[in-house]
């Protein structure tokens, strides 16, 4: 996708500017004789206006805390993160935090953060480790919620039609913490009504342009399709100028539920082409450098600490969309 390659040159720009402000590489100026925090953080990418808007969120963060932050942009793949974990041990940072791309896979580096003593902190994304001493706390949304949420809204919505409601599934990347957990959530909500049918699900990677080639597919290989479930808003976006090129109209010939509340589906919602849309809330950059500060003190925190997020009907977003600030 093109937006990956800018996005690419966006993360470097953002490293190198970053790697600037922070004094060096060098583990000897890590922590610095100020009593300062150094963090390194290492984000999945740039894949969405979601991602986007965490980011930045993160950065004036640290920046308004008085954090240095040590940035790395992981383009959506593992053993890109593993390489960032592991260049800030060497670094000698007092905090490790990070956004996995995927939940399995992440015992041995994690192990070799708690055996240098850097405590870690998740962020939006879980682990699945059976090992819980590997991280001191998990910062974000429930997933499965999110999804439940999405079902909630379809039983409503739906609770009086006649007929099989045809349903087709745009995943987020496979094996991370949202695709698996707003897939599992969306089950539950409407395994009790027997008249929906999930008849195709596919990843859509969280991207504007793989949700619109999936959408595409979709459209072909069905014959009626009355409601898309997007486990987030690019994917909904990409998938909405599908249903357009095929004549289409979004939120009504098919109806759409989304996840992320980004102010690009807001403005969908306001021209009535998404019917609804679950928050998730990408805001996190304050919460986190508070943790940061109690973790390094040494003070307890909570094993698992939830963001606090709503759901968008189109008339709520139209006046919610000029203060979106993502």
């Amino acid at each position: 996708m093109n937006k990956r390659v800018a996005a690419a040159v966006v993360a470097g720009a953002m490293i190198a500017g970053l790697s600037a402000c922070s004094s060096g590489a060098g583990s000897s100026d890590s922590k610095g004789s100020d009593g300062k925090i150094t963090m390194g953080f290492s984000q999945v990418g740039a894949e969405s206006g979601w991602r986007t808007a965490n980011t930045k969120s993160v950065q004036d963060a640290a920046k308004k805390a008085g954090i240095t932050l040590k940035f790395s942009d992981a383009q959506q793949k593992q053993e890109n993160q593993i390489k960032a974990i592991r260049s800030f041990i060497q670094q000698k940072v007092d905090v490790i935090a990070f956004s996995p791309v995927v939940e399995s896979g992440w015992d041995t580096v994690l192990k070799e953060a708690k055996a240098a003593k850097i405590p870690v902190i998740l962020t939006d994304r879980a682990v699945d480790s059976k090992d819980e001493s590997l991280y001191v706390t998990f910062l974000g949304s429930d997933f499965v919620e999110e999804g439940k949420k999405a079902g909630d809204w379809l039983v409503k919505e739906y609770g009086s039609a006649a007929g099989e409601v045809n349903i087709v599934q745009l995943e987020g990347t496979t094996g991370s913490a949202p695709a698996n957990d707003r897939k599992s959530g969306f089950a539950d909500a409407i395994k009790g009504t027997p008249k929906f049918k999930v008849v195709a699900s596919q990843t859509g990677d969280f991207t504007r342009a793989k949700g619109k080639e999936v959408m595409q597919a979709f459209l072909k290989s069905q014959p009626k399709i009355d409601v898309l479930y997007a486990h987030n808003d690019d994917m909904a976006l990409g998938a909405i100028q599908a249903i357009e090129e095929a004549g289409k109209k979004p939120g009504k010939d098919i109806k759409i539920v989304s996840v992320d509340g980004v102010k690009d589906a807001f403005t969908a919602m306001s021209q009535g082409k998404i019917n609804y849309d679950v928050e998730c809330n990408p805001l996190l950059g304050d919460q986190l450098m508070e943790l940061a500060k109690k973790v390094k003190a040494g003070e307890s925190v909570e094993r698992r600490i939830k963001t606090v997020e709503g759901t968008f009907t189109p008339e709520q977003a139209t006046a919610a969309l000029p203060t979106r600030q993502y």
